[in-house]
Order: C-alpha cells, then sequence, then structure tokens
C-alpha cells in the first residue's frame, strides 16, 4: 500500500513551457472533471499541456488544448483525447481569477497536472506573456546558475580527495 502512494506522488505531467514563455503570477489548485479511461491515461503519465490554456465561460472554468491520450484498453468508453474539461474552483477564486484577467493582458495557463490523495488536479497561473528580451534574459540566467553549479561541484569534489 505504501508503495503505491509513492507511485502516485511522482505521477505528474509537467507545462514545460510555461516558465520560459510566460511570468507565473497567482496559482490555484483545481479539480478536474474527467472519465474513467481519462485517469487511467494520466495515471499512465499520457497527457500532455504544452499547448494547454484555460478560459471563463458563463461563470465556469474550462480547459482546452489539453491532450489525453486514449487509454489502450479502452475500447467503446475511450474519450475524446482533446475535448473541453471542466475545472472545479470555488466561486470566490473563479472571481478573483476574472478580476485578474479583466484587468488586462493575463491569461490562465495550467502549469502541471498531478494526482493528489487519488484525485487529479491542476495547477493553473494567472499569466503574462513574455517578450523576447525577458525570454534572452531568462536563459542567460539559466546558463549562468548551471556553469555556477559546475563549478561548486568540480571544486567539491577536488577537495575532498
Amino acid at each position: 500500500m505504501a508503495k503505491k502512494k509513492k507511485d502516485e506522488r511522482n505521477k505528474e505531467i509537467r507545462n514545460s513551457k510555461v516558465h520560459h514563455n510566460y511570468f507565473v503570477g497567482d496559482t490555484y489548485e483545481a479539480g478536474i472533471v474527467l472519465r474513467g479511461t481519462e485517469v487511467k491515461s494520466i495515471r499512465n503519465g499520457k497527457a500532455q499541456i504544452a499547448e494547454s490554456f484555460a478560459r471563463i465561460n458563463k461563470g465556469e472554468l474550462f480547459l482546452y488544448n489539453a491532450n489525453i491520450s486514449e487509454y489502450a484498453f479502452g475500447n467503446l468508453n475511450n474519450h475524446n483525447p482533446v475535448r473541453p474539461r471542466k475545472l472545479l474552483l470555488h466561486k470566490r477564486e473563479i472571481h478573483r481569477i476574472m478580476g485578474a484577467i479583466e484587468s488586462g493582458g493575463k491569461t490562465l495557463i495550467p502549469t502541471r497536472i498531478y494526482l493528489k490523495n487519488g484525485l487529479v488536479k491542476v495547477e493553473i497561473g494567472v499569466c503574462t506573456g513574455k517578450k523576447l528580451y525577458d525570454k534572452r534574459e531568462t536563459l542567460k540566467k539559466k546558463v549562468d546558475m548551471r556553469e555556477a553549479e559546475r563549478a561548486m561541484k568540480n571544486a567539491h569534489g577536488f577537495a575532498g580527495r
């Protein structure tokens, strides 16, 4: 039983592009309405959220363009891989998100999908888009950090011998 819980914690689908293309502001944890075969596919790690986004429609939050692959053993009960999926949040959180989006220049982007206590959760970030020079600056910082870590690793490695 303990091994199964450990495996569930490792099942996480991340949006790798989100921090490169956007400044992520507030994040919200939302439930998601799924069918059985979709849950099984997510547990197997067969989902992509790189091109997905969320939108508020008639006071409800929906996730678009999230690709959850069909379950291999799903026969007739399989799902449409790219259908819109309803996200579950409290009304006050949806109103807070609406206020942030209406203030201008912000979008809702899912940062990750993960399992929590056996339930599938989606982390949604209120994001603003980066300009090209911001992306270059982020890449430079990442390269500098990598070089610094490599230098520290080499310095510690030789000192211990």
